[in-house]
């Protein structure tokens, strides 16, 4: 990205998981800096970060701090956005934000670049970064789309603690040892820090991420439901979902059966993915090879295997998808989508 215009830049939520791992990627992608600046809670300003080097000290986030901001990178909770992506915005900077808060909003592009990049150019100075079991999933699902075309989509994940946060993370690790030792688990966070009735997540299976809505599905769920038709650009899609958080501390899987309007050999499908941007195929049962997440993790690729047509529908297949929640699933996604604007300005 040689001779290129330099961009002063501004992570929103930089001492979050997400926000560090912006900053990482900026740093190694050698992104077209001139100022970077970090930005936070007022709890955490004064904390110094290292960049190329150089100690930045994180500032508070305010309607004022994007004043000569080019591109601001949000990871810092949908109401943060909402409260300062409007100002960025008058300020002539373009948003990438991380949070649910824009995603459905129809003015609003909802991108994942291997899927719909075009869109980046129809922003009104806010784009959206996906939800991160549906940045994966939908980033496997564009080379079938285009080839055969989808008529149906049912999906189960198995989620990583790290998409709760440090905390869920630090209360997984906690629970393990408490449970090995003999102890209570002593749940407090999971699965929804706000809600009263806390489960035990070491050596289990929670079958509830985010909230329930009336309709018996949760908030997660119904986000790679409608974020999924939006992306595709395709309201005729069917999609179900099932939600499920384990103990696992990096990298979402997900076991997605998909049903597709033509006919297919499995090993064409099993070229195009092996061909498609951003994906890696590990599919070879015959030596146990297949995506892990204990693989995946601190990997930017989306990786596919277990690529099989369904035994009762000859139109449908089956496939294991695994990617880094915090990477593809969110930090890496919205750098690409900032390379991508450095690029066409």
């Amino acid at each position: 990205m040689s001779n290129q215009k330099l961009f002063n830049v501004a992570v929103v939520g930089a001492t979050g998981a997400v926000g560090e791992q912006i900053i990482r990627l900026l740093e190694e992608r050698n992104f077209p800096i001139k100022e970077l600046k970090l930005l936070s809670s007022a709890r955490s300003a004064g904390v110094k970060l290292s960049f190329k080097g150089q100690e930045v000290t994180v500032q508070e986030a305010t309607p004022d701090s994007f004043q000569g901001v080019d591109i601001a990178l949000f990871s810092a909770g949908g109401d943060v956005t909402k409260a300062l992506a409007p100002h960025a915005v008058k300020a002539g900077t373009i948003c990438i934000d991380n949070t649910s808060a824009y995603r459905m909003d129809p003015e609003t592009p909802l991108v994942v670049p291997e899927v719909n990049v075009e869109k980046i150019n129809e922003h009104k100075g806010i784009i959206a970064n996906p939800n991160c079991s549906t940045i994966q999933m939908v980033a496997a699902l564009k080379p079938l789309y285009d080839r055969y075309g989808i008529s149906r989509i049912i999906v189960s994940t198995y989620q990583a603690v790290s998409g709760a946060g440090a905390k869920a993370i630090n209360e997984m690790l906690r629970q393990s040892k408490e449970v090995l030792e003999g102890n209570d688990a002593n749940p407090d966070i999971l699965p929804v820090g706000s809600l009263p009735v806390k489960h035990q997540i070491a050596f289990n299976a929670i079958p509830q991420i985010d909230k329930f809505l009336d309709n018996g599905f949760t908030n997660e769920e119904m986000k790679m439901i409608l974020e999924t038709k939006k992306i595709m650009g395709d309201e005729s899609i069917e999609v179900t979902a099932t939600c499920v958080r384990i103990p696992v501390v990096y990298g979402h899987s997900e076991s997605v059966y998909v049903e597709l309007k033509e006919d297919f050999d499995v090993e064409e499908v099993k070229t195009l993915l092996a061909n498609a941007p951003g994906i890696v195929l590990v599919d070879n049962p015959a030596e146990q090879q297949y995506p892990l997440a204990t693989d995946a993790a601190g990997k930017l690729e989306t990786f596919v295997g277990r690529v099989r047509r369904d035994l009762s529908n000859p139109k449908a297949l089956n496939m294991w998808i695994v990617s880094d929640n915090l990477l593809k699933g969110a930090a890496w996604n919205a750098v690409q989508i900032a390379e991508y604007i450095a690029i066409e300005q």
